[in-house]
């Protein structure tokens, strides 16, 4: 109900869109071309305050020769684009780092195809592009001071890129949030953790991460056994044990799981520390199926897991 009603929504915001634009469209192409609705003298009055105004040359036309022009360089910007974009994806292929930088250098490209594109159309349709660039230029000086957050946020990403910081497909830590780097952006890093959750970063606000990924990762696990316990057996019977684990998940284990010795004395029992070198995105797998393989080993031999117990000793 929640995925119908959020794709209605969408459509419904899809459809106010496009009829926004067709309006702004028509009212853009009207306004260039006042003849078409007003008499010759309010005609050319609008004429002259849209060259003031919007800078745009007197030989402005909206006519079928000129809009077929712009179609055909919008066909050559797609084209090119794609070929670019397709060229990409071939060298994301290589490995992680190549898709990291595939993936900024495509989110570039598609700013660039449509920059090129408006400054193309307009230039066929005769607006003044100088007169353009210079207005822009003024604009853009004006919002560079209330868009510094957003430059931030490109720089950032080109150094997270370029110095190998971490790549699409790595496993980072961030604050509290641990998850699989999704994508790499222009100005934002998505990460997905084991629960599909994704975490939107804008690239500036990433400090002190861990990228996990480099090397292999230690699944530790923790086993108490109770004081009866005989711990030079058990650490006479482990070794064996233990290469047979490792045997049996050659998959998911990197090494043959290590026996750290006692980590702690309890109130109940002993506790003895177990970890195995593993692949970081199967860590959470790798710990599990040593805590199930160690609680089996230690069924079958009678170690005793003991439970909490207090001791009370009464006095005269």
């Amino acid at each position: 109900m929640k995925h119908s009603t959020s794709t209605k929504k969408k459509n419904r915001r899809g459809i106010g869109t496009l009829i926004g634009a067709i309006v702004a469209i028509v009212l853009i192409v009207l306004l260039l071309n006042p003849q078409w609705i007003l008499n010759s003298n309010a005609a050319k009055e609008m004429q002259e305050i849209t060259k003031e105004h919007f800078l745009i040359n007197g030989d402005f036309k909206v006519s079928a020769t000129r809009l077929l022009n712009v179609l055909l360089a919008v066909c050559i910007i797609w084209l090119v684009y794609i070929i670019l974009r397709w060229i990409l994806g071939l060298f994301a292929k290589r490995n992680n780092r190549a898709a990291s930088i595939a993936t900024l250098f495509r989110g570039i490209l598609k700013y660039i195809a449509v920059i090129v594109g408006i400054i193309w159309g307009l230039g066929i349709l005769g607006v003044n592009m100088t007169a353009v660039f210079a207005g822009v230029g003024i604009v853009g000086l004006a919002l560079g001071f209330g868009a510094q957050s957003l430059i931030e946020d490109i720089i950032t990403g080109f150094f997270i890129i370029f110095e190998g910081q971490y790549g699409i497909g790595d496993i980072i830590v961030l604050d509290d949030f641990r998850g699989v780097v999704r994508s790499i952006g222009v100005r934002t890093t998505v990460i997905e953790d084991t629960g599909g959750n994704l975490k939107i970063v804008n690239n500036s606000d990433i400090r002190n991460l861990q990228n996990r990924s480099r090397n292999s990762s230690l699944a530790i696990v923790d086993v108490d056994v109770a004081y009866e316990t005989d711990l030079k057996a058990i650490e006479t019977m482990l070794p064996s044990e233990l290469v047979r684990m490792y045997e049996e998940n050659r998959g998911l284990y990197l090494s043959v799981p290590q026996y750290m010795g006692v980590e702690d004395l309890g109130d109940s029992g002993m506790t003895l520390r177990f970890c195995v070198s593993v692949k970081e995105e199967n860590f959470f797998a790798g710990k599990r199926r040593l805590a199930r393989d160690l609680r089996v080993l230690f069924a079958e031999k009678g170690v005793e897991i003991p439970f909490p117990q207090i001791v009370v000793h009464q006095g005269d």
